[in-house]
């Protein structure tokens, strides 16, 4: 669980993610202030782990967190802990 907290940008992600249903990776690039490389290396990380789900629109990649995950559940209450 702690590798999963362990990067800022997958932080940043997981804040982002929690605020909406779902988005596109090019907005949540905008949104965490990285690059797409970046954001896309640490979307594959959380999709492996069952944190984040992924689906095409179109050529839309979507994005959004896995809420019926525990383990998301709890990666959110541990980064409001940090946050405090």
């Amino acid at each position: 669980m702690g590798r999963l907290m362990a990067s800022s940008c997958r932080q940043r992600i997981l804040d982002a993610l929690s605020k909406v249903r779902r988005t596109h990776v090019t907005d949540l690039v905008r949104k965490v202030n990285s690059t797409y490389g970046q954001v896309n290396r640490n979307l594959q990380i959380l999709e492996h782990e069952g944190i984040v789900t992924t689906h095409y629109c179109g050529r839309l990649r979507m994005i959004k967190l896995n809420r019926e995950n525990p383990r998301t559940i709890t990666l959110l209450k541990a980064l409001r802990l940090l946050r405090e």
